[in-house]
């Protein structure tokens, strides 16, 4: 029976909803006169799409139809692209809406009303809790090294035999090193066959390190393999929220079951198909990124700050319990950044002066970080 003071009468969610943490996106900067402001939050691409992808939505015309279910044009188009079988490569709403594909068809409750395990380093992808709670499985966190990695032989220590997934985000979203190549393979042949190892590549079209692994390399050798990769970060795609998964035909067979249907609106399909269409010109800004993400690592370092080898488009301070301060500080002079409770802050890279802007707070604070 409902009522003014309990309208909803009574209604409660499941109970695993009032125990995960709220995503936190980024906050847009404050306005500070005399000042431009800028986004350093979100790790978005602070550059357009390429001139082609405008063109291409400009003239996208066909929204009174539902979009193709399977997103075949896009899934030939990566095909060629990646030299995969389309039949490979299921769609999502972005990388993260494949994530969320891929966790409601392994992990979740079993018969026995026991939960499946996710293993994950931490910190990493905030999200990742999120959808492994909302899929009914159970997180397993293996905390990172001092440097930002992964512990990858922690992670091997903490399977079970109720593990199903393993998540490995590689550049680590927020800290930025990648994994190796030799260490993944190593480290994927000790986990059972029958466990899902996810290969998280969002920021892939960022990593310049000689060893970085390819995660598709990794789904070439391994069955048990998924590559997850995103439109949203080097194409400047996250706004039409555009992404998918690569895996062996026994797992996709399952994820076409779980996908979302329509998830990539046909806009979506029409620009992503046209970026990697014109992807030298997409390397090209990303390119310009990287040589500014180098710039800002640089600058820190000379500041004496210590910084995670940064691979993505982001660098990641361990201010610890002067993240708060430092990111009210970044505020005031009209730079939002990403504060994570007392781990520390990450920082997008964006336009050329914002980049500036945030190496001269840095070069004023007093508190830097020497060590993770």
């Amino acid at each position: 029976m409902t009522s003014p003071e309990n309208p909803a009468g009574g209604i409660r969610p499941r109970p695993v909803v009032d125990r995960l943490p709220r995503y936190a996106a980024g906050k847009p900067p404050a306005a500070v006169e005399g000042l431009a402001s800028y986004k350093l939050s979100s790790n978005e691409n602070p550059l357009p799409p390429i001139p082609a992808v405008l063109q291409a939505i400009a003239e996208q015309t066909d929204f009174n139809r539902y979009p193709d279910p399977l997103s075949t044009k896009l899934r030939v188009a990566l095909s060629e692209f990646l030299q995969v079988p389309a039949e490979d490569i299921v769609t999502g709403a972005g990388s993260l809406g494949a994530l969320n594909q891929l966790l409601v068809t392994f992990a979740g409750q079993n018969d026995d009303g026991k939960a499946d395990e996710v293993i994950y380093a931490w910190r990493s992808f905030e999200a990742y809790p999120i959808c492994v709670g909302l899929a009914g499985a159970e997180s397993v966190r293996i905390p990172l090294t001092p440097e930002g990695r992964h512990d990858l032989d922690a992670m091997a220590a903490a399977v079970t035999a109720r593990t199903k997934v393993i998540l490995l985000c590689t550049p680590n979203n927020p800290t930025g090193p990648i994994l190796e190549s030799e260490e993944t393979e190593r480290f994927i042949r000790s986990v059972p066959s029958d466990v899902v190892i996810v290969i998280d590549e969002a920021y892939q079209e960022f990593v310049r390190a000689e060893h970085a692994v390819d995660g598709i390399e990794m789904y070439r050798k391994h069955p048990n393999v998924v590559v997850l990769r995103t439109f949203s970060k080097a194409h400047g795609l996250a706004g039409l929220r555009v992404g998918y998964s690569v895996s062996h035909p026994d797992l996709t067979q399952h994820l076409r079951v779980a996908a979302t249907p329509f998830s990539v609106s046909q806009i979506a399909e029409r620009a992503a198909v046209t970026s990697l269409q014109n992807f030298s010109q997409v390397v090209e800004r990303v390119q310009s990124l990287v040589d500014e993400r180098d710039r800002v690592t640089a600058g820190l370092r000379e500041l004496g700050w210590f910084v995670p080898d940064a691979q993505g488009n982001f660098v990641w301070l361990n201010l610890s319990e002067n993240s708060a301060e430092f990111a009210a500080l970044a505020g005031e002079n009209a730079l939002s950044v990403r504060a994570f409770g007392n781990e520390g802050v990450r920082v997008s890279i964006g336009e050329e002066e914002a980049n500036s802007r945030f190496l001269k707070l840095c070069a004023n604070y007093t508190k830097p970080p020497r060590r993770s």
